[in-house]
């Protein structure tokens, strides 16, 4: 017996909420890539590594707030905690491979594509792996045509968002850039939800394992949550980032003199105690006795 598929039980509520998701997750990675390219006393693996973690926790927990409206009403759903938080591992890591090819190996056409592609991959897979850990008394099945068609914009997106990384700049810039990204990557999650068909087994009965939608997803949930919080937190304390390449630009203009950079927390104390020094201090303007 085919199931009746509802992927929208709270109406707007879940689709609303994983956008809002998948566009902070998007705009606080974006960023974090940005502040390695604006300044080189940065601690590049560790932006790095927090863009890559924002995104891919972004990401999961765009699907799986989306995955709470998902309904059958023949039949209760479950889902496996194993294979939930291993979702979660491959779309930090796979992310992660993304973003490090970016930052490192520079931003040329051939790097973007391969970055992009293989993003875009842990995109779809952290997507099927979710929905492998899906448990319920039928047999999922999907349309292998649109399966395809949600990989591809998956990599699209992918390959989109490490290219406004390395090419926009402005905070405005990348606001808007996330939000796009987070249109892609909730246009990614509901193609693939639009293969979905279910032959539930039996109205009634069913042996199988595994926890609510509100018992596991609900509590999981909130890590990721606080994590993307905090790091917003971090960009927001950055003052590089915040204010953004171009305003930097005109202070040095004003100037005459390269304008220090902001600290940040991820700088040593003794760029600290540089970049605390203003064109006010005489310090500052005084030329400096080469040292011995």
């Amino acid at each position: 017996m085919e199931g009746t598929v509802d992927g929208f039980r709270y109406g707007a509520v879940t689709p609303v909420a994983a956008y809002v998701m998948a566009c902070l997750g998007g705009a606080l990675g974006l960023r974090c890539i940005v502040r390695t390219l604006l300044s080189n006393q940065s601690w590049k693996a560790g932006w790095l590594g927090l863009g890559a973690a924002s995104i891919g926790c972004g990401i999961w927990t765009m699907h799986f707030i989306a995955m709470i409206g998902f309904h059958v009403v023949e039949t209760r759903i479950r889902y496996n905690v194993g294979l939930t938080v291993l979702s979660l591992a491959v779309a930090i890591v796979v992310v992660g491979i993304g973003v490090f090819i970016v930052g490192y190996r520079g931003a040329s056409t051939p790097n973007l594509a391969f970055a992009g592609i293989v993003t875009g991959l842990g995109v779809a897979a952290m997507h099927y792996l979710g929905m492998a850990a899906l448990h319920l008394n039928g047999t999922v099945q999907y349309d292998p045509f649109v399966v395809g068609l949600s990989v591809v914009i998956a990599i699209v997106a992918a390959t989109a968002a490490l290219w406004a990384a390395v090419t926009i700049r402005g905070f405005m810039m990348s606001l808007g850039a996330s939000l796009i990204m987070g249109v892609a990557v909730s246009g990614m999650h509901y193609t693939g939800m639009a293969a979905v068909s279910v032959h539930v087994h039996s109205k009634v009965g069913g042996s199988w394992a595994g926890d609510s939608p509100n018992s596991l997803l609900l509590p999981m949930l909130v890590g990721p949550v606080i994590f993307l919080i905090l790091a917003g937190v971090v960009v927001m304390f950055d003052p590089l980032l915040v204010l953004g390449d171009g305003d930097w630009n005109r202070l040095s203009a004003a100037t005459g003199r390269t304008a220090p950079r902001p600290d940040s927390l991820f700088e040593n104390q003794e760029s600290r105690v540089e970049h605390a020094r203003t064109p006010l201090d005489p310090q500052w303007a005084a030329p400096r006795s080469p040292q011995r």
